[in-house]
């Protein structure tokens, strides 16, 4: 079974993308829901973030998220930090998914895929771009941030042409009928290639 990573900067409609796989009867695994879904029921998780903000980054069993995320936002050594407790305990919780799989491949979906160097661990990797002004017009819509805010998310990100030079595949994402025919123009690629190998 293949793996096939699923990418794409804030606002550029990879959970669109990903639902349009799981109607093509394709698995779909969304790494930042379940690092959510983790923080919330991993006791080991809790107590290495609790170590690592403080006693306020919990309020019993579930993560203070605003607070933890005002401590990441501008200190990259702590992004890092909270980040190598969680995507292991990810990384884990996708194999053990994967396994319960009978498709010929699923969908990794991930917002860093390439800037963690997740990508390595994938057979195939799929980015989802679109234009930027239509990226913060969909996250102004979606959480109501203001444009800087917005703008100060995606200059953090890696820039789509540095992460179009490592996808095997490129969506571009700007009306749902086009992205559609080119998740399945992708999807038989995949099937065909499976054949062939």
């Amino acid at each position: 079974m293949k793996i096939i990573g699923l990418t794409g900067g804030i606002g550029s409609g990879k959970t669109t993308v990903a639902g349009f796989f799981k109607e093509l009867g394709i698995p779909v695994y969304i790494a930042d829901e379940a690092g959510k879904r983790l923080m919330n029921t991993s006791a080991k998780i809790k107590e290495q973030i609790i170590e690592l903000f403080g006693e306020a980054s919990y309020s019993g069993d579930n993560p203070e998220r605003k607070f933890i995320a005002s401590k990441v936002f501008s200190d990259k050594d702590l992004l890092e930090k909270l980040n190598k407790i969680i995507h292991p305990a990810v990384e884990k919780d996708f194999k053990d998914w994967a396994k319960d799989q009978s498709s010929a491949y699923v969908i990794y979906e991930a917002a860093i895929l390439f800037e963690t160097g997740g990508y390595k661990k994938c057979d195939l990797s799929i980015l989802v771009t679109a234009p930027r002004d239509l990226r913060i017009k969909r996250l102004q819509k979606r959480d109501e941030s203001s444009r800087e805010e917005i703008q100060q998310r995606m200059d953090n990100q890696w820039i789509d042409e540095k992460k179009s030079e490592m996808a095997d595949f490129i969506i571009i994402n700007e009306d749902l009928t086009s992205t559609k025919q080119q998740v399945e123009h992708i999807h038989d690629k995949i099937l065909k290639a499976g054949k062939n190998s």
